[in-house]
């Protein structure tokens, strides 16, 4: 492994492990990084999922879905002794890169995963009116019930055919009411 790749800023990394291993990948090395007191090196450990829904029966069932099976992303600082620590977890198979050299991610490959996003700030708070500015419900006015800042949603009780309905809206779909 090359000096010049041990650098000091912490990237995300790519780790290829065997199916089905994601899991077990990830809580070994969380084990391994807290038993060696690696934790300055290791930052985040992590096996995309996104949410499934499916519909069977006419109940609706939500399953948690691996975006990448096979891969367990890691954000770390790379050096000789982090590096052999992956490597010799039990069921990764190597860094996704070219030869011996890990190659981290790029910002903007991190951004087109969205695993990592951008902290979005609202100028409205929980209770207060928004309304509604594109989408089925545009121009309807709400009151903010919950804002869930890693989603980028934001639950609106709006009042339709006489009743209150909870609605769960894009950030950018709503402005507050001044």
């Amino acid at each position: 492994m090359s000096q010049e790749s041990q650098e000091k800023e912490p990237k995300w990394y790519v780790v290829h492990t065997y199916s089905g291993y994601e899991n077990k990948v990830k809580t070994d090395l969380e084990k391994t990084v807290k038993n060696r007191e690696l934790e300055d090196f290791f930052f985040e450990i992590v096996v995309p999922m996104e949410e499934q829904i499916e519909i069977k029966d006419g109940k609706r069932k939500t399953n948690l879905k691996k975006v990448f099976p096979g891969y367990v992303l890691i954000k770390m600082i790379v050096t000789e002794e982090s590096w052999y620590i992956v490597r010799n977890t039990r069921g990764v198979t190597g860094f996704v890169g070219s030869g011996a050299d890990p190659i981290p991610l790029t910002d903007e490959e991190i951004r087109n995963m969205g695993f990592e996003s951008t902290q979005i700030d609202v100028d409205y708070e929980v209770n207060d009116s928004v309304k509604v500015t594109n989408g089925p419900l545009q121009d309807f006015i709400g009151i903010v019930q919950e804002i869930n800042k890693e989603k980028h949603k934001v639950k609106v009780l709006v009042s339709m055919f006489g009743r209150e309905t909870p609605v769960e809206l894009e950030f950018s779909q709503v402005q507050k009411v001044v």
